[in-house]
């Protein structure tokens, strides 16, 4: 299935322990759930990457200035 020795029965063993430890009633309303919250997660990611928001470019760290330049570590 995945390779690295995940195979169908190990898929079948963590579905049965999903099942028995969250019981079967409860099983559609979490699955309705992760389901929205995947749904939310998608559309926030699409809407930051519209923006053109780049990792690294908004950062207030690179001022040019090194952590002994602050005026807190100079002394009078």
């Amino acid at each position: 299935m995945l390779g690295n020795g995940f195979s169908g029965w190990h898929a079948l063993i963590i579905l049965v322990v999903v099942v028995l430890l969250f019981g079967a009633k409860k099983l559609p309303g979490l699955a309705r759930s992760l389901a929205q919250s995947m749904k939310i997660f998608k559309s926030e990611v699409k809407s930051d990457t519209g923006k053109g928001v780049k990792s690294g470019t908004d950062r207030d760290d690179e001022s040019g200035t090194d952590a002994g330049d602050t005026p807190f570590s100079k002394t009078p």
